[in-house]
This record gives structure tokens, C-alpha cells and sequence, in this order.
């Protein structure tokens, strides 16, 4: 049995079809001096329905060397304060992502043609205990980000995007951030814990992990106990774009506007798969009416074409409240977006 048969091909292959006979190897014969990165293993060489189980079928390896860009999960749900099961989406976005292609029709972006990457399995965190888990989390990242690799992360709640951005800080520095969620979480605290995922921005504000000037919110919406929910962020210099604001309306032009502030600063985004409307992502545990459509998820994403992505997170994907599996279909298409959009590319 070859798990991997197929996934490794030459850019100068001849495609079927082409009617142009294969050369003859000859030993005089020219080598292509490019260097050959790592494909998904496509649906023409192993059927969809086979394969290796991970991220788009590449292959797999154990840590972050040699690469520009890997898939990590982080199977966690002990953050979460209503629904769980987003221990599980990592393992259902990848089942999902099967189905994608190397090729970006609509941007015309080629991402294993330029990057290195692979997916590097999932971090082992400690699933009876939060603050360790974060800890962890914080010692996965620095060793993923020593090899100069890019994290694509599959969630997990949003509890892990600050151990994440603990170990991105201590690389690239304060980053500015750009967090598309139904919710601000900011919160003091939930349940008289500093820790758990409605509390991430602020222990990264507290801990000097972000610049404050360069933060975007889009998305927010629903109710709240008070005008602070989202008015934390405001008064300490994040842009804030709810719901409300979204309707209707195309996210290219703000996003424009998103790039021309940020400029050259490192980023990192964070995407919460709830900030979409249930009515198109239903399986996760905390959902809010009148939230994004799709069409506007893959604006933003694109939209942070040219910015100095340092990393990003696909967050709180929940199968057990989506047997069809759309939300996490939704949510591979995106983290692939991502990956179309990191810096390294023409």
C-alpha cells in the first residue's frame, strides 16, 4: 500500500491529453533546476474517498523543517463555555478538505507551485487541563515558527489563539491582528477564569502581544451584558466593524482600507468560524444570528493578499452540530484561501 503515491509531481510532466509524446530520459538531457514542492494528491491519482487523512491529502511530516507554510491542528474544546465537540474539528476539516484542488480558479493563485508545505499533525496538548494546554501550545508554536515556517491552524476554540500568539510576539514581535468573529473575546474573565476562549484578546493586550492601533474586529453582532463587550477593544484602539455594517455590502473596499493601515507590519489572522451566519455555518458552539455569507468570508481573506501574513486560525469548527459536514467543508476552502494569500508567492 502507497498512501502517498502521487503526491510528489514534476512541473514539467506532460498533462494528458496534450497530444505531445512523452520525452525519452536521456542523461544529456537538461535537469529542471526548480526545486519540486509537495502537491496535494489528486483526485485523478487516488480517489476522494481515499488517501491519506490529512490536510488537502499532502504529505505528512513531524515537525516544521524545510518548509514555508504547514497545516497544524489543535484538537481542543476544554476553553469553551456553551456547546463542545470543536476537539473534533481539526480531524472533520481535514476529511473535508479533500475535495480541494491546487489551483485557485478566481485569483489564479498556485500555492504548492511557490511554497513548501505539508501538514505536521496535530499539537498534543493536555486535554484535562487549560493553562497547561497553553502552555504547550506556546512550546509547539516557537518550535513551528524556528524553521521560519508559516502556522495554518485548524481549530480548536478560540482559546488557542493566544498561547499562539504568545510565540509569534516572541518572533516577529507585537503584531497587528485581524479577528473576524461573531463575538470580541474580550472578556475579564468566564466563570472567575482568566483563561478560556471568549478571553483570548485580552490577556494578548494585557501581555503586550498586539499593536492596539492595528487591530480589526469584523463581524461582531448579537447581545451582550453591557456596551463594554465590544466597546473594550474600542477604547484601546481597535477598529471595530459589526455585523451591521457588513450587510449588504461587498468587504473588498474595506479591506482596501484594512491593508493601507496595516502596511508592512507583521499580521495575523484569526477566524472564527462562527462570525458566519448559521444559516451557512451551524456546526459550532456559540452561534449568533444576522453574520457573515461566505462570499464575504472569501473577500476577507483575499482581501489580505500583499500583507505580511506571520500566521492564521481557522477557530471553533464543532461537527457534532453539523452532521453534513458543511461548516468544516467551509472552513478547509478557507484555511486554503489563507494559504493562497501568504507572502512568498507572485
Amino acid at each position: 500500500m502507497f498512501p502517498f503515491r502521487g503526491a510528489y509531481s514534476s512541473p514539467t510532466a506532460p498533462r494528458l491529453g496534450s497530444g505531445r509524446p512523452c520525452p525519452k530520459r536521456d542523461a544529456r538531457m537538461p535537469q529542471d533546476p526548480r526545486p519540486r514542492y509537495n502537491q496535494p494528491l489528486g483526485g485523478n491519482e487516488m480517489p476522494r474517498f481515499g488517501g491519506p487523512a490529512t490536510m488537502m491529502r499532502l504529505p505528512q511530516q513531524e515537525s516544521a523543517s524545510g518548509l514555508d507554510a504547514c497545516f497544524v491542528g489543535i484538537p481542543m474544546d476544554i476553553g469553551t463555555s456553551n456547546r463542545p465537540g470543536t476537539r473534533l474539528g481539526p480531524r472533520q476539516i481535514r476529511d473535508e478538505s479533500r475535495m480541494l484542488r491546487p489551483y485557485n480558479m478566481a485569483t489564479g493563485a498556485a500555492p504548492f507551485d511557490h511554497l513548501q508545505v505539508a501538514d505536521i499533525g496535530d499539537v498534543a496538548i493536555n486535554t484535562f487541563d487549560l493553562k497547561k494546554s497553553c502552555d504547550i501550545i506556546t512550546a509547539s508554536y516557537a518550535e513551528i515558527l524556528s524553521h521560519g515556517a508559516i502556522p495554518l491552524t485548524l481549530g480548536g476554540d478560540h482559546t488557542l489563539s493566544w498561547p499562539v500568539l504568545r510565540a509569534v510576539a516572541a518572533r516577529h514581535g507585537p503584531v497587528a491582528l485581524i479577528h473576524v468573529d461573531a463575538h470580541a473575546d474580550t472578556n475579564a474573565e468566564m466563570f472567575g477564569e482568566e483563561i478560556a476562549h471568549g478571553t483570548p484578546f485580552r490577556r494578548a493586550v494585557e501581555d503586550g502581544l498586539l499593536r492596539c492601533d492595528k487591530v480589526f474586529q469584523i463581524g461582531l453582532r448579537g447581545t451582550g451584558y453591557a456596551p463594554e463587550d465590544f466597546d473594550w477593544g474600542r477604547d484601546r484602539g481597535f477598529t471595530v466593524i459589526p455585523a451591521e455594517a457588513c450587510w449588504h455590502k461587498s468587504l473588498a473596499p474595506v479591506m482596501a482600507d484594512i491593508r493601507a493601515a496595516i502596511g508592512d507590519a507583521p499580521v495575523y489572522l484569526s477566524f472564527d468560524i462562527d462570525s458566519l451566519d448559521p444559516a451557512f455555518a451551524p456546526g459550532t458552539g456559540t452561534v449568533e444570528m444576522g453574520g457573515l455569507t461566505t462570499i464575504q468570508a472569501l473577500e476577507i481573506v483575499r482581501g489580505c493578499k500583499g500583507l505580511n501574513l506571520v500566521g492564521c486560525d481557522l477557530v471553533e469548527v464543532s461537527p457534532p452540530y453539523d452532521p453534513s459536514g458543511s461548516t468544516a467543508m467551509i472552513a478547509a476552502n478557507l484555511l486554503y484561501e489563507m494559504l493562497c494569500v501568504l507572502p512568498g508567492q507572485p
